[in-house]
């Protein structure tokens, strides 16, 4: 008989929350920034993008059993991570014209903040 299960986190939550803040705050912008708009828009796809990425990887196993290959799957999906962001950023700044890069960097920091904040708020042990 196995044990119980540890229930997978939502993370795809904070995905979904990513895109929908990042859609809200340019999809406005776009009539009367548009360059900023869109720039911003790529530099918050290129920190979501690699944080789903991760995510399918880190959580697609589960239980003490599986402890080495969570492990590895993590690892394997931090390198992807990582990977993904840097060619992101070289698509980002290597095709898009014209190009606003304080709003892809912005884009993308707004983005890192939702994802930890995020993850703090679905992670934390309730009370």
């Amino acid at each position: 008989m196995r044990g119980a299960e540890i229930a997978r986190p939502p993370v795809h939550r904070i995905t979904l929350a990513q895109l929908a803040i990042l859609s809200i705050v340019c999809l406005p912008m776009a009539a009367y920034a548009p360059v900023i708009a869109r720039s911003m828009a790529a530099g918050g796809l290129v920190a979501i993008v690699p944080q789903a990425y991760f995510a399918l990887q880190a959580f697609r196993r589960r239980g003490a059993g599986d402890a080495r290959r969570i492990a590895q799957a993590s690892y394997a999906g931090e390198v992807g991570k990582f990977m993904l962001s840097a060619a992101g950023f070289a698509v980002v700044f290597a095709s898009m014209r014209p190009i606003h890069g304080f709003a892809v960097f912005a884009g993308y920091m707004a983005m890192l903040a939702i994802q930890l904040i995020g993850s703090w708020l679905l992670l934390r042990p309730l009370r």
